[in-house]
């Protein structure tokens, strides 16, 4: 079932390489990415038959033409929600629902347990899953429900082969790898073109002691962001985000790393907005401007990205200073120039603290009678907050906003996408 999913969903995608091939070897490069989403992208990219929870796929329905109008015309309207905007918008005037650490939607203990050979901690004992995991939706459930912001974080892998994807010291997927994501992406895109995604690639220090975006890194990142294919969907523009016309069907990138090891060509030759993490002001409450394009317009991001409270002992306490920080910069947002983009983190942990604000205890609350469910000892997390001021500022302006576990409670992205 998945393989026809699959090829039903990935045919104008597929039938673009058999296409640009000339028909010699068209058909085993199609298999082969086929098999390389279905397959290897998996683990991360998610499995094609989880998109859009209110279509047939639901079902037992299994005929190619049911597959066919899910994935050709969609049953959610958050799938295609960029589809009754205009050409001419620019991409700062709109509302758009992100997600924090996508990639740790599959993290579990058992993942961990099963990889622990294979990570680069150097010996450091590693955390419980929990500290991790930021999502429950996988990459391709989270694009049909609206979302078109995704903070991907990756590192090389064990083997100094391949780039993979980690959070800090946690290694993800033993499977996955940075294209295998990439052409997942390619093929949603294809099926609906109306559609962008703003994609954050950001290097991943923690993986071991030292470890670097060194030159081996880049250049592997460089080539597989700047192939024939990737040149495709990746929005070729420097430095500018333009209109949605600009970039319907294609992935825009937010760039947090650094090509600072290689020649300054290859610079030159990398599209998307570069967010240094030189520039980017770590675990700051205020807030900050961030230029990723001092001579085109002076193109300025303003970001807040508190993540790690400090100084506060008792989990009420870390969530008010998180959503404090929050509901301040989505005030500035909704009253900020709208040719600047505005991006607002509000995900957030402080383990460290007894007892620990893992980032569903941050995002969803704790105590009462289970997650989502208040009782007398109730703690409200930051996304039932994050509901009601986004029903207080409907209609404005706000941005980026990047969220962890963003389907609970129900709504968030219904507000943000003005539904």
């Amino acid at each position: 079932m998945r393989f026809s999913i699959g090829v039903v969903l990935l045919t104008p995608f597929l039938s673009r390489l058999v296409a640009s091939d000339g028909g010699g070897g068209g058909n085993a490069l199609a298999q082969f990415a086929l098999d390389k989403i279905l397959q290897e992208g998996r683990d991360v990219f998610g499995d094609f038959d989880e998109s859009s929870s209110s279509s047939p796929l639901t079902t037992t329905t299994t005929s190619s033409s049911a597959f066919s109008e899910v994935f050709t015309h969609g049953y959610s309207r958050h799938a295609r929600w960029m589809a009754a905007l205009p050409d001419s918008i620019p991409l700062t005037h709109l509302n758009i629902p992100g997600t924090h650490d996508a990639a740790t939607w599959n993290y579990t203990q058992s993942t961990q347990d099963n990889l622990a050979t294979a990570t680069r901690c150097d010996g450091t004992v590693a955390r419980p899953a929990r500290v991790y995991r930021c999502q429950r939706k996988s990459i391709v459930s989270s694009l049909e429900a609206g979302i078109r912001f995704f903070d991907l974080r990756f590192a090389l892998d064990p083997l100094d082969a391949r780039l993979a994807f980690w959070h800090g010291p946690a290694y993800l997927s033993a499977v996955a790898t940075l294209e295998d994501v990439l052409f997942g992406f390619y093929g949603w895109l294809d099926s609906h073109p109306s559609e962008m995604v703003l994609l954050s690639l950001q290097y991943e220090s923690g993986t071991r002691s030292n470890a670097t975006s060194d030159e081996g890194v880049q250049r592997k990142l460089f080539d597989a962001l700047t192939s024939r294919l990737a040149r495709r969907y990746v929005h070729q523009a420097r430095g500018v985000l333009g209109t949605l016309g600009d970039v319907r069907g294609k992935i825009v990138l937010f760039r947090r790393f650094d090509l600072d090891k290689l020649p300054v060509e290859y610079e030159e030759r990398m599209p998307g907005l570069h967010m240094s993490p030189a520039k980017w002001i770590d675990n700051d409450k205020t807030g900050f401007e961030l230029v990723y394009n001092e001579t085109i317009g002076n193109g300025s991001a303003y970001v807040e990205d508190y993540y790690h409270p400090d100084g506060f002992d008792t989990i009420p306490a870390n969530i008010d200073a998180k959503f404090d920080a929050v509901s301040t910069h989505l005030k500035q947002a909704a009253e900020g120039d709208l040719g600047h983009l505005f991006v607002t983190f509000t995900s957030g942990t402080h383990v460290e603290v007894d007892p620990p604000v893992y980032p569903d205890v941050m995002a969803l609350g704790s105590g009462g009678g289970g997650l989502g469910a208040l009782g007398p000892t109730a703690v409200r997390g930051v996304n039932s907050r994050l509901l009601e001021l986004l029903g207080e500022m409907k209609g404005r302006r706000l941005g980026v906003v990047v969220m962890d576990f963003f389907e609970e409670p129900g709504g968030l992205v219904d507000l943000l996408l003005g539904f």
